[in-house]
């Protein structure tokens, strides 16, 4: 409802004095509030990007707020998720950022979806909302997301995160380009590594987020210079922004409907080829543990993560030789030396890296087998004083 019945919106006595500093801005008045007051947003995911956005927007006196989520609060999560809290910890996120945007406006209605939003539910959850803002951080709901918007004319305000780097836009309003248009195909699954495997810096959540509840309040407001048609890129160790324009492409297939964004974005056919053509063996870390203890010393513990997260935490005995070094070449001849004759066990935080470290060395005549889980699972199971990250 972008054009509401503006007559029937009203302001009580505390919305004035609250929302004071918004009214007397020409751009917003009186009449840009009761806008606000009356739009709805909808906020896929409440973790680095959904956290500072979704205050503002309550801030800001959005009537409406609804949330889709459905994973809990990790300890992990504090360093960028400012919505949440430590006292929220191992609870839904959801219920968390609706005590906390409550405690900053209980005039917002909030509601919430503690669901995975999918194909079969995606049209049901978007359609009562004006704006559509997308907090999430892999590649098949945001394609979903996208094309849901497509398909509800809807306006989806779109960024992304990673290490220092963010990107954001404004996709499907008014014309102007979607998603499709910026990435017409998804990378291949494993391409772009997640924030838990490349990290994040925590700032970086609250600047692409704060951007992102901008341009959802400018479309509400009506303003005309939105980010629609233009991506801007921000680069926070070099403290520098950058702007490319995007245009729709006239050959970019039609929307018709939703499918599967698993399949679409490669996530089986990709897992399926691993496990056929680059099979290896895997052990538990429970395995790992009772070898450990035999006393044997006929196998080489590798550790292939990078030197700072060694530095974190690591399995006593391993050998450390990041996987970058085994995809340039350089960490091969070490591996060889370090096995000669040697069973070769590797892990890294999750157990992908390894993984993918072992298939690389399969391809050079050395077979090992890799540790389920990583360190993570060393530290849960095994070993709860190395410390998890």
């Amino acid at each position: 409802m972008l054009n509401p019945n503006l007559e029937a919106i009203e302001l009580n006595k505390d919305e004035y004095q609250r929302y004071s500093r918004h009214i007397i801005l020409p751009e917003v008045g009186l009449e840009g509030q009761k806008r606000l007051k009356a739009a709805s947003v909808l906020c896929i995911g409440s973790g680095g990007l959904g956290s500072p956005l979704l205050l503002y927007l309550a801030a800001a006196g959005i009537g409406r707020i609804g949330l889709v989520d459905f994973d809990i609060v990790d300890s992990s999560n504090l360093q960028r998720q400012i919505i949440h809290s430590e006292s929220w910890v191992g609870k839904p996120k959801i219920e968390s950022a609706k005590d906390r945007i409550h405690s900053i406006n209980p005039h917002c209605q909030v509601d919430l979806y503690e669901t995975a939003i999918s194909s079969e539910n995606a049209l049901d959850i978007l359609a009562p909302y004006d704006v559509v803002v997308d907090g999430t951080d892999n590649f098949p709901t945001r394609y979903l997301t996208n094309d849901a918007c497509v398909l509800l004319d809807k306006p989806n305000v779109y960024g992304s995160i990673f290490r220092f780097e963010g990107q954001a836009t404004v996709f499907n309003y008014q014309g102007g380009p979607n998603y499709r248009d910026l990435y017409p195909e998804p990378p291949p699954p494993g391409m772009v590594p997640s924030c838990a495997e490349g990290g994040v810096l925590g700032v970086l959540c609250g600047i692409i987020g704060t951007i992102q509840a901008t341009e959802a309040i400018k479309i509400i407001l009506g303003a005309e210079n939105t980010l629609s048609g233009r991506l801007l890129l921000y680069n926070a160790w070099d403290m520098k922004f950058r702007e490319l324009k995007l245009r729709p492409n006239p050959e970019r297939p039609v929307i018709e409907k939703l499918i599967d964004y698993q399949e679409f974005c490669g996530i089986p056919q990709a897992a399926a080829a691993a496990a056929a053509e680059n099979a290896i063996a895997e052990m538990s870390v429970q395995d790992l543990k009772q070898l450990m203890d035999s006393g044997k010393d006929d196998y080489v513990l590798l550790d292939v993560r990078n030197p700072n997260e060694y530095d974190i935490a690591k399995i006593d005995g391993s050998v450390l030789i990041p996987l970058s070094e085994l995809e340039d070449g350089s960490g091969i001849a070490k591996v060889k030396e370090l096995v000669n004759g040697h069973r070769l066990i590797a892990h890294c935080k999750l157990g992908g890296r390894s993984a993918k470290a072992l298939n690389i060395l399969k391809e050079a005549g050395i077979e090992g087998t890799n540790v389920k889980g990583g360190i993570a699972a060393w530290s849960q199971e095994i070993d709860s004083s190395i410390p998890q990250y």
